[in-house]
């Protein structure tokens, strides 16, 4: 037998090997389509991921990646998709009973950043709205120049639509004020300690034991690393006055060490408890 039959030979027998259990299945044909069948399902559990992440963060970013999967550039039609229904979003949220802050706005209200318009976190129903640009327009007119920042507010839609990592957000009656702050020489503003108005947290006593399973998250080690401003507390204590005054507020949150500091106490300001997010890094107010 020569060189060239036998390999031959040799290469027949492999391509005929027979597994058991798998009688008569071509050995290299049961490699590859085992190795299909996992690369379909790690591409559909990556699929679901990020439709899940982008559905959790932005409400509509979800639909706008299932809408662009069938394209060849995915990235740039999710792009257009998700534009497409954001600012779709504006004219039809108010149908189902909330309304955008604008994000655009030069007035005494408006939003921290634009991050929060750009993921669909900027709706309210729209008595919460009116309560909000009253009260900024009384802090403006009483301290001229004041600006009255929006941190995240709600989806466009769906009562009950989580509006992660808050554990109320999700009805259109609920958002977040970022504190006015100044450096040592005036007020600041449009200002805020951190980029998007969270987790520079105010020193302060707490009646809240250490805990793992919180969303009290201290930061310590971030905290070295905000600019060196201070509250604005003639501000901060009357837009707290501006707000339990205002009937359709229901409740503000803002933690103890705060209220007492201000001294604003007052039945609406209440503590949001030890399990939920500090309330020393901004003001959370409800209908």
């Amino acid at each position: 037998m020569g060189q060239t039959t036998r390999k031959f030979a040799i290469g027949a027998r492999i391509k005929r090997l027979v597994i058991p259990g798998f009688a008569n299945v071509n050995f290299p044909l049961f490699i590859s389509q085992n190795t299909f069948q996992f690369s379909t399902m790690v591409k559909a559990l990556v699929t679901t991921v990020i439709v899940i992440a982008l559905t959790l963060i932005s409400q509509l970013g979800g639909l706008a990646w299932i809408i662009a999967m069938p394209f060849r550039r995915r990235v740039i039609a999710f792009i257009l998709a998700y534009i497409t229904l954001s600012v779709a979003a504006v004219w039809i949220a108010p149908k189902f009973g909330r309304v955008p802050l604008s994000c655009f706005d030069s007035g005494s209200l408006a939003m921290q950043s634009k991050m929060y318009c750009a993921l669909n976190r900027n709706y309210v129903v729209p008595e919460l709205k009116e309560a909000l640009i009253d009260v900024s327009t009384a802090m403006s007119d009483k301290y001229t120049g004041t600006k009255t920042l929006v941190l995240d507010a709600n989806f466009p839609f769906l009562k009950g639509f989580p509006l992660l990592p808050h554990l109320s957000h999700d009805d259109g009656e609920k958002v977040d004020l970022a504190f006015y702050y100044r450096d040592e020489n005036a007020y600041l503003p449009s200002q805020t300690k951190s980029p998007i108005g969270y987790f520079a947290f105010e020193d302060g006593p707490t009646v809240c034991p250490k805990q793992t399973l919180t969303l009290r998250w201290d930061m310590a080690w971030l905290q070295g690393g905000w600019p060196d401003y201070q509250i604005d507390e003639t501000r901060m204590k009357t837009v707290l006055q501006l707000l339990v005054a205002d009937h359709r507020i229901g409740k503000v949150l803002v933690e103890p060490h705060l209220v007492e500091q201000l001294g604003t106490q007052n039945a609406k300001i209440r503590f949001q408890g030890c399990r939920a997010a500090r309330h020393d890094d901004h003001i959370h107010i409800q209908l």
